[in-house]
């Protein structure tokens, strides 16, 4: 496992700086990043068993009642899906966790509890920076996708992973001096409780920094692929302002007063714009298939006949053919990384 893991870590980490205006045509302030990765040793190095992967089907987490729905979804076909794109979702998206672990700062001999923490990439970018003498836990609700991380997880790294609802897991209290998540804390459904269960596991000194995704109009990776598929189905519902969802966090004054309500202080949140590369670097055709199987595009065809979605997969190609650079089709990405003291 040493060797892939390894392989792993050096194709998802090989970033390099791009001005957004060089990306998109565009001028957007802030951070910019694009992602430059050896994709077929990223893919082969996650090429794994999926005998633990179906087992794990049988798994569900203890949960808080509201969350029921969230915990069928991720153990679910749904779950499962995620689980199988892992190997590009890394890559796709470790331009946030570089910027999230770069704010973090996590020293050896600290202790991290990732949130959401998926398929294990960002416990195990942790646990390999607080090492020897520290400690990274993922928790998730999602049993395929932590059976995958525990296969990634290098031998010898000091963490673990556990199946279990963070709203209402009984976390040691004063056992951790971090709390992390790469957008894995916008789907509860009462956030102000799951936070408050979360900073009783920090210490008095405890810091908690995470990523979340800004409104959709500023995230045109997602919202490119879904106007066009709109030419052809209708429009996704509405979600309410408190409803669970991956933009529920978009809003300054809800995340204070929910962060505020479960007792952190000197809450911040720094915008930083990013671009991510739909295609991973593997052309068009790869980039439209990104768009059709994750995020809002492929939540609004679900369902629709197969005539549809293959003219809904035109109308994406045609919007993202102008985009494409070289094998690559860079879109606008922004998010916040919201940090705050447990007291």
């Amino acid at each position: 496992m040493s060797g892939t893991s390894s392989r792993t870590s050096r194709a998802a980490s090989e970033l390099y700086a791009l001005p957004c205006s060089d990306a998109i045509g565009g001028d957007i302030t802030g951070t910019a990043i694009a992602i430059k990765a050896n994709f077929r040793d990223y893919a082969e190095a996650a090429a794994l068993p999926l005998s633990e992967l179906k087992r794990s089907h049988m798994q569900t987490p203890a949960s808080h009642e509201r969350n029921a729905d969230q915990i069928a979804f991720w153990n679910g076909p749904a779950g499962q899906h995620w689980t199988d794109r892992q190997p590009l979702q890394d890559v796709l998206l470790a331009p946030v966790s570089q910027i999230l672990i770069d704010r973090v700062g996590a020293k050896p001999g600290e202790r991290v509890l990732d949130v959401g923490c998926g398929c294990g990439a960002t416990t195990i970018a942790f646990a390999e920076r607080v090492t020897p003498s520290g400690f990274a836990l993922g928790i998730d609700i999602s049993a395929p996708m932590l059976a995958r991380a525990r296969q990634l997880a290098p031998a010898g790294l000091p963490l673990d992973f556990v199946l279990a609802d963070a709203t209402v897991y009984p976390f040691d209290r004063l056992s951790f001096d971090l709390l992390v998540s790469r957008f894995g804390v916008m789907f509860f459904a009462e956030p102000a409780v799951s936070f408050a269960n979360l900073r009783r596991s920090l210490l008095a000194s405890g810091r908690m920094a995470f990523a979340c995704w800004r409104e959709p109009r500023e995230n045109p990776w997602m919202m490119t692929p879904l106007q066009a598929v709109y030419k052809h189905v209708p429009k996704l519902p509405q979600l309410g302002p408190e409803d669970p969802g991956p933009y529920s966090f978009a809003s300054e004054e809800r995340v204070h007063r929910i962060l505020g309500e479960a007792g952190f202080t000197q809450i911040a949140m720094e915008p930083c714009n990013l671009v991510l590369d739909l295609a991973i670097g593997r052309g068009l055709e790869a980039a439209v298939a990104t768009a059709l199987e994750i995020g809002p595009s492929s939540r609004a065809l679900e369902g629709h006949p197969a005539e549809v979605q293959e003219a809904a997969k035109n109308s994406i190609r045609e919007a993202l053919t102008p985009l494409l650079r070289g094998q690559s089709v860079p879109l606008p990405a922004a998010i916040w990384i919201v940090t705050a003291r447990a007291s």
